[in-house]
């Protein structure tokens, strides 16, 4: 029999190649490239007649477009943040990627999401790879989950897993913490490897689609905040779910990257306390409570997460240079989306910010993904160079184009509506959005341009600085 050749995969993209390299051509990664043994033959040597064989498939059925179709029935948490983000449950069947960096709290939700389906009469099997069953157990005693009937087991092989899954009742949810320190005997790679990570993913997503059972598996993150192992695990999954925050501050944002029954724009806020994750019915009063009202460069932005409106305050700080190649530093926001926004203030507006550094920050560590934050961000930056306070009842939104115009933004209603119950009583937004957002409490200030808003602002400055001179 002909040895096998082995191969070099890369463990942070997958690719293969014949040789190992010190530099990934697919993606670049230094030092990534491993090797790992070939497949192994057809049993008992088969011969290539016998594998075309054994590769005749079946004739399946083709349908069309048209037709009755019945919503995916799902598996409610009882965690609302949990559900919301996940669409209003976990899908029977489906397969889930939970990303995040270590001690972030992936462990926790999943145990107080199992915990609650567990009490809510369900099976629920609970798999850790990382940890001994009794830590886990020191966990739920901890959160107050003892009480809770979850089926707990430390084990790594898949082979075992997959049989004591099958022994006994069928679970309705299966948690594997986490999939990179799994294997299995069919793979001749080390735990952690993309071989043995795929292979591991493709059973458990194989026991997921033929017994129903929804599967959750945990990943691992890299520096960047992604997904650890080959790509090709998020394409085989259902969806993929991140768990973000700051080990600075108490809050969790659970955020769905990728889902196929539901949206992928919703987030899920959690609060962490002594007694596990707690959930935030109201993010908007979270991310202000520590405002300022009268701080030059503040601006609080009426943003939209998937439905949910939420109010985060823009801070903006701009300092005279003097570097030959002024700084610009952002927290939150998109770098590029703020070298736009500079640039229309100065060729639109004229604006020079050329010889400033400018210093961008959502307040709260939030990251804010949606263009109408553009017309909160022109704010801060105007305010912090004039040194002059906006309205502290004022909210911003609005997306600025490159011609100095004031796009209108999606749902302007419900975000007025919130800033109402907040305590706002006025919005600045587009022009072209205001009969839209007629019918809140909330009195609106149109801004058809950018130079508009800029020469208020600037009009403001000078009437507060004549105010000071006077006093």
């Amino acid at each position: 029999m002909a040895r096998l050749k082995p191969t070099f995969v890369c463990q942070a993209c997958g690719a293969v190649t014949s040789r190992w390299a010190g530099k990934c051509e697919a993606c670049g990664a230094w030092n990534a490239i491993v090797e790992e043994a070939a497949a192994a033959p057809l049993p008992g040597g088969a011969s290539s007649t016998t594998a075309r064989a054994l590769g005749r498939g079946r004739v399946v059925v083709l349908e069309g477009l048209s037709g009755a179709t019945d919503e995916a029935p799902r598996l409610v948490s009882g965690l609302g943040e949990l559900d919301r983000v996940t669409g209003g449950g976990f899908v029977h069947g489906s397969a889930l990627l939970l990303g995040g960096e270590p001690g972030i709290g992936k462990s926790t939700l999943l145990l107080q999401g199992s915990a609650a389906l567990a009490r809510a009469g369900h099976r629920v099997v609970y798999v850790s790879g990382e940890e001994a069953a009794a830590q886990v157990r020191l966990r739920a005693q901890r959160l107050g989950l003892a009480d809770a009937p979850v089926a707990l087991a430390a084990e790594t092989n898949v082979e075992d897993i997959l049989a004591t899954l099958k022994d006994g009742p069928p679970p309705r949810l299966v948690i594997i913490d986490s999939i990179q320190t799994l294997w299995t005997s069919q793979v001749e790679a080390a735990p952690g490897t993309v071989t043995q990570v795929r292979a591991a993913a493709q059973a458990m997503i194989r026991y997921a689609k033929t017994t129903g059972a929804c599967v959750i598996l945990v990943g691992h993150v890299t520096k960047d905040g992604q997904i650890a192992g080959p790509r090709v695990v998020e394409h085989m999954v259902d969806a993929v779910l991140s768990f973000e925050g700051d080990s600075g501050r108490d809050f969790r944002i659970l955020r769905a990257q990728k889902n196929r029954f539901g949206p992928t724009d919703e987030i899920g806020v959690f609060a962490m306390t002594g007694d596990g994750l707690e959930q935030v019915t109201n993010p908007s009063a979270l991310f202000l409570g520590d405002r300022e009202p009268d701080a030059p460069g503040a601006a609080v932005l009426a943003g939209l997460e998937g439905s949910r409106p939420i109010l985060v305050e823009i801070q903006a700080l701009v300092v005279p240079s003097t570097l030959g190649t002024p700084r610009r530093a952002v927290v939150g926001w998109d770098n590029a989306r703020l070298a736009m926004v500079l640039a229309v203030l100065e060729a639109r507006c004229g604006v020079r910010l050329g010889g400033h550094d400018v210093h961008l920050a959502v307040a709260g560590g939030l990251r804010i993904q949606e263009p109408a934050a553009d017309l909160a961000v022109a704010a801060a930056l105007v305010s912090s160079l004039t040194g002059a306070a906006l309205p502290v009842d004022a909210v911003f939104f609005g997306e600025i184009g490159l011609t100095g115009a004031v796009r209108p933004v999606s749902h302007p209603g419900p975000r007025l509506r919130e800033a109402a119950r907040l305590g706002f009583k006025r919005g600045v937004l587009p022009a072209a959005a205001a009969d839209a957002a007629q019918g809140t409490d909330v009195s609106i200030v149109a801004i058809p341009t950018l130079d508009v808003l800029v020469a208020r602002l600037a009009a403001r400055a000078d009437a507060a600085h004549a105010s000071r001179q006077g006093a």
